[in-house]
């Protein structure tokens, strides 16, 4: 539950109204400045120069729909600056492609077709596949601030709302103990419209030097996904070719 400046009661005594809000005025100056919590998940996850370390990346897991029962498996490549490759293959469904080439972002699926993503939607994108988001977050948001304290599934956070450069805000809760994030919400532009997306991250383990979640637990759009991470491959060989468009793609392109 939120409690950051619940809405307040009229108070019989004028002075005992100021003495609460002094008191709350008080509690939240004491917060803790967000770009401290953002710079201490570097530290706690495995410190600026572990990160540095790492150009590329590939991911594997698996991905449900949890109601569905419908289960698949999941591969992500990602390489610095902002180029990402995702590739989803689910059970009875087929196969699901998004990515970005580092310029142009898109999605391609037997369900929906091929998709070339534009304005709030494309920056939503590129703010997910800039490499390094945790060490570089100064370049992609123009203003963070702690706004309060929730709690999320049991652990007391402290409650963040970052605003990028290009798009919607972003609110993510960081552990106040361990200080690992372990909650994001925000407003997805998608074909469909926007989507509120709830995110729960958790099972941190150690891949190399870094601390990463390795379970990710989604809602949206009335659907319950979860991820589960099963290895990942720092700095490996991935083909020239791999961020290319794929043709679908290229004949949207070429007719914008």
């Amino acid at each position: 539950m939120n409690r950051y400046y619940v809405a307040r009661k009229i108070a019989i005594h004028s002075a005992l109204l100021l003495a609460v809000a002094g008191v709350r005025l008080v509690a939240a100056d004491e917060l803790p400045k967000a770009d401290t919590i953002l710079d201490k998940y570097v530290e706690v996850t495995g410190g600026k120069a572990a990160y540095q370390k790492i150009h590329s990346e590939i991911q594997t897991g698996t991905l449900e729909i949890t109601a569905m029962g419908i289960k698949g498996k999941a591969t992500a490549w990602r390489a610095e600056p902002n180029k990402s490759y995702t590739e989803i293959e689910l059970e009875g469904i087929g196969k699901m492609q998004d990515g970005t080439d580092g310029t142009v972002a898109w999605s391609l699926s037997a369900m929906q077709g091929p998709h070339v993503k534009e304005g709030a939607e494309k920056s939503m994108a590129m703010i997910q596949a800039k490499f390094q988001s945790e060490v570089n977050w100064r370049d992609i948001y123009k203003k963070v601030e702690t706004t309060g304290a929730e709690t999320v599934d049991g652990k007391e956070c402290y409650k963040l709302v970052l605003t990028p450069n290009e798009g919607s805000p972003i609110t993510q809760y960081f552990d106040k103990q361990s200080n690992l994030m372990v909650k994001m919400t925000m407003t997805a532009q998608s074909p469909m419209g926007e989507i509120e997306v709830e995110s729960y991250a958790s099972d941190y383990r150690k891949e190399g030097d870094l601390l990463m979640p390795h379970k990710m637990r989604q809602s949206a759009a009335g659907q319950e996904f979860t991820m589960t991470v099963e290895s990942v491959q720092y700095n490996p060989d991935i083909p020239k070719n791999r961020f290319d468009l794929p043709d679908e793609i290229k004949a949207l392109v070429s007719k914008k």
